[in-house]
């Protein structure tokens, strides 16, 4: 069985808008508490084999101007990995843009964005992941396939609350320098349940990136989902709120889609 791995992405799904989860589980009440175990049951309510979702980004600039985008994302699982294709429905000048993101295990992730006013593909190099994702607050490199694996955790707290709700609170950091973006991140991870509702990404001691808030928890189909998030970028003091519209657990995808000949040619996605 392979391990559960995700990337940011979805976290910010998993972690602020999508999160899949379960009945209460003893793990988060035991009396020894185990940081690992905690993210580790986080990761496991992503085990899903394909995805397909329809969101919408609501950006702001430091002005407090705002601009909406549509995407459709989709996203398949295997043992050797996974790939992630997100669409943009709208506006209109970004319709057609499309990121695509593969991903094999132990391996970097190759990610390409297609462009159809230039009708080319592009592959994005390192130094293009830390670039935000058409003006929001996500950036390229949220898109990489992680493994808890990856990174360490240390309990800080176990007395904090968010939004009124009792937390763990959580320090992650990556096992190999350099690489994640960050140099760590804080999780409050909810007693009650195994879903991050609060995010905080630093990329060095003290200096504060990035801040993710989880909001409006409700169940549909018998599945529990985190539907808004608020994503802030400290030093620009800009803001992006990610809502979920539809989403779609184990559809069955067109694997063709999910290669970097098919962009620009796969079947266009239409607004609904």
């Amino acid at each position: 069985m392979s391990k559960p791995r995700t990337h940011f992405f979805w976290l910010a799904f998993l972690w602020l808008v999508l999160l899949v989860v379960s009945p209460i589980s003893g793990l988060l009440h035991a009396q020894h508490v185990d940081a690992r175990q905690i993210v580790q049951r986080v990761y496991e309510q992503a085990a899903f084999r394909s995805l397909e979702m329809r969101a919408s980004l609501m950006v702001y600039d430091r002005q407090g101007n705002s601009m909406k985008k549509e995407f459709l994302y989709r996203c398949i699982h295997t043992t050797l990995g996974s790939k992630t294709r997100v669409d943009m429905i709208a506006p209109a000048e970004e319709k057609g843009v499309v990121l695509l993101a593969i991903q094999q295990q132990g391996l970097p992730a190759n990610q390409y964005v297609y462009t159809p006013a230039t009708d080319r593909v592009r592959s994005l190099g390192t130094q293009d992941r830390t670039g935000r994702f058409l003006g929001s607050d996500f950036i390229f490199d949220d898109f990489a396939d992680r493994n808890p694996g990856d990174f360490t955790y240390s309990l800080i707290s176990d007395s904090e609350k968010i939004d009124g709700q009792e937390t763990y609170k959580i320090e992650s950091r990556p096992v190999e320098r350099g690489s994640s973006p960050y140099a760590y991140v804080y999780l409050w991870v909810a007693k009650n349940a195994p879903v991050v509702v609060y995010a905080q990404m630093y990329t060095a001691p003290g200096i504060l990136t990035r801040v993710l808030h989880a909001t409006d928890l409700r169940r549909e189909s018998g599945v529990w989902g985190m539907r808004r998030t608020e994503v802030s970028t400290a030093v620009e003091h800009t803001r992006t709120v990610l809502t979920v519209q539809n989403v779609k657990l184990n559809p069955s995808l067109d694997d063709a889609v999910f290669s970097s000949q098919s962009l620009g040619s796969a079947t266009p996605v239409d607004k609904k």
